[in-house]
């Protein structure tokens, strides 16, 4: 394993150049959160914006909206319903967030197959929660990905089910073979996460990070930090950038792990600009 170190952060996050806009920042859609599980969505989505995303726009249920609005004006909205709507929106990203509490009904699943064969080459897309679990049982949704296209976020069931691995038996050898097949990155989300990178024969692990971050919420977090960083960060090399997210994400809840019990995504979203301002200071 080659570990990631804290130096990996001044090689990604860099001072803002003085004249700069919203649009050089990345345009980001997340999209997720039914009507049980809007949270989910609201916390990737407030993580994006906190991490520095220029312009983030969130697709989910209706029944969403004015949380959303009270949470984070910040944020566009767009009824995920209207697949005219998230189609529009949809085409002007640059980094897409699927499956954060999307659910797995016959909209999440008519969502994802929209959203998949309608990627461009040049979009990354990040595929977490409901949304491996539906590729998992509709594997034949995987052919609209092009290789290195996709990083995935599975926590160690959702990787049995797209992996066919068993917890039990998913030492790293095995991890990357099948990272090697699907041809995508794999954030493996454990203690000391695994991140298996395409262009990677080793992979890389996190060594920071602890059981205070063993709530609700924290890998809707982290995909939202992830989308930020990917659409801000683009002339940094990809593997740099993803890791350097997973080390921010993991390092500002170790941060307020040491006078918190149990450090709440929410919690961690109010301190990224704080983090990262510190970051490029140091």
């Amino acid at each position: 394993m080659e570990q990631i170190k804290q130096t990996i952060l001044n090689k990604v996050i860099r001072p803002r150049p003085l004249h700069s806009y919203k649009g050089n920042y990345g345009r980001i859609i997340t999209i997720g959160g039914n009507y049980n599980l809007g949270g989910a969505i609201i916390m990737s989505a407030s993580a994006c914006v906190y991490a520095g995303a220029g312009l983030v726009t969130c697709a989910t249920d209706k029944h969403n909206l004015n949380a959303l609005h009270t949470r984070l004006p910040e944020a566009m909205f767009v009824d995920y319903s209207d697949f005219s709507d998230l189609l529009e929106n949809l085409t002007k990203a640059d980094v897409i967030v699927l499956g954060p509490g999307l659910g797995l009904d016959k909209l999440a699943q008519n969502i994802c197959q929209l959203v998949l064969s309608n990627l461009s080459l040049d979009q990354l897309i990040i595929i977490d929660g409901s949304a491996i679990t539906l590729l998992a049982a509709n594997p034949g949704l995987l052919t609209y990905l092009k290789k290195g296209q996709a990083i995935f976020t599975p926590h160690e069931m959702e990787w049995q089910r797209l992996s066919q691995i068993k917890i039990a038996d998913q030492i790293p050898l095995k991890n990357k073979q099948a990272q090697l097949k699907l041809g995508q990155t794999v954030i493996l989300k454990k203690y000391h996460t695994e991140i298996y990178h395409p262009e990677c024969d080793t992979p890389h692990q996190l060594t920071i990070g602890g059981p205070y971050m063993a709530t609700g919420g924290m890998g809707d977090t982290l995909t939202g930090v992830l989308a930020a960083f990917l659409g801000q960060f683009s002339s940094a090399p990809l593997t740099d950038v993803i890791d350097a997210a997973v080390y921010t994400h993991s390092a500002v809840a170790s941060k307020l792990g040491v006078n918190n019990y149990v450090t709440l995504p929410s919690a961690i979203i109010a301190e990224l600009p704080h983090f990262m301002n510190c970051t490029i200071k140091e």
